[in-house]
């Protein structure tokens, strides 16, 4: 195995497989048509056809739009159609962080292909043998990834809070890191990927942070998530990475980047520049809608 296969795990995507969604003739995700079908019921609030779906509704203000696609969408629920909320929402925009045009709950973001935004803390120690990083492993209950390795802090960005903070409390949650240390984050920048799965599209961009920690502190799961922690040599982190599959999936790309910042993978690795491209990929392109 190398560094570059999970980068292309998390970039398996056909896009010939999506129509574009539209709202205001301005694209902000991408549709199966299977999906599609499950919101032709519903012609006042999306127009759907063979090339793409587009937002109907006549509501001009975001959350009024947005209470009329969530009405569609738990009546779906109601059927047996969807699952449930999560209860968190995420911001449908274009390309390039302008103002969202639609605000749609978390678990239902792949259905409707948008671009979703993570923050992935990785949590270091500077001891005498060297450089550590804090791992976690997620609890075995979990519904995602169960029992995999995980960053030490990491969560999703829901509509309405601040990075900072989202990313304190995603912090005190998973690994019980007080205010003060997760304010020492440092932003250090952001991976992507586009990827296919079970619901739909996933279009993720996670920001990274670098949190360097006192050697004393001893992380402690406040939320149930997390199982369980280590403190590895980064060499170990590298390694696990290299040659297995035990990390959750994206989490791969964060530690990457970490290592290729930090001078662990260099450009005697195969696959150095190639990895410094695929952590940034473009967004492969859709047909472009017609009618």
């Amino acid at each position: 195995m190398r560094f570059i296969d999970h980068v292309a795990a998390c970039n398996d995507h056909d896009a010939s497989r999506f129509v574009p969604f539209t709202i205001g003739g301005v694209t902000v995700g991408r549709i199966r048509p299977l999906f599609a079908e499950l919101l032709k019921p519903w012609p006042a609030v999306f127009s759907v056809t063979d090339h793409f779906v587009a937002l109907n509704c006549r509501e001009t203000g975001l959350i009024e739009r947005s209470a009329q696609v969530a009405g569609v969408l738990e009546q779906l629920i109601a059927l047996g159609e969807l699952s449930p909320f999560h209860g968190e929402r995420y911001a449908a925009a274009p390309q390039g962080g302008a103002s969202p045009l639609l605000l749609i709950d978390r678990a239902m973001a792949p259905l409707f292909g948008i671009r979703a935004y993570g923050q992935h803390v990785n949590g270091y120690v500077r001891s005498p043998d060297g450089l550590k990083m804090w791992v976690s492993r997620r609890a075995h209950d979990r519904q995602h990834y169960p029992g995999r390795l995980d960053n030490l802090a990491a969560g999703g960005l829901p509509y309405g809070i601040s990075l900072n903070e989202n990313l304190a409390k995603e912090c005190w949650e998973e690994a019980g890191i007080p205010g003060h240390l997760a304010r020492q984050a440092v932003p250090v920048g952001a991976v992507s990927y586009h990827m296919d799965t079970e619901k739909g599209f996933k279009h993720d961009t996670l920001y990274c942070y670098d949190l360097e920690l006192p050697e004393d502190f001893i992380p402690e799961c406040m939320d149930g998530e997390v199982q369980s922690f280590y403190l590895w040599p980064i060499e170990e982190v590298r390694d696990v990475v290299k040659n297995s599959s035990e990390f959750k999936l994206n989490c791969n790309l964060v530690i990457i980047d970490f290592l290729i910042r930090h001078g662990y993978i260099g450009p005697d690795d195969e696959t150095y520049l190639a990895l410094l491209t695929a952590l940034h990929p473009a967004m492969p392109p859709l047909e472009p809608p017609t009618g």
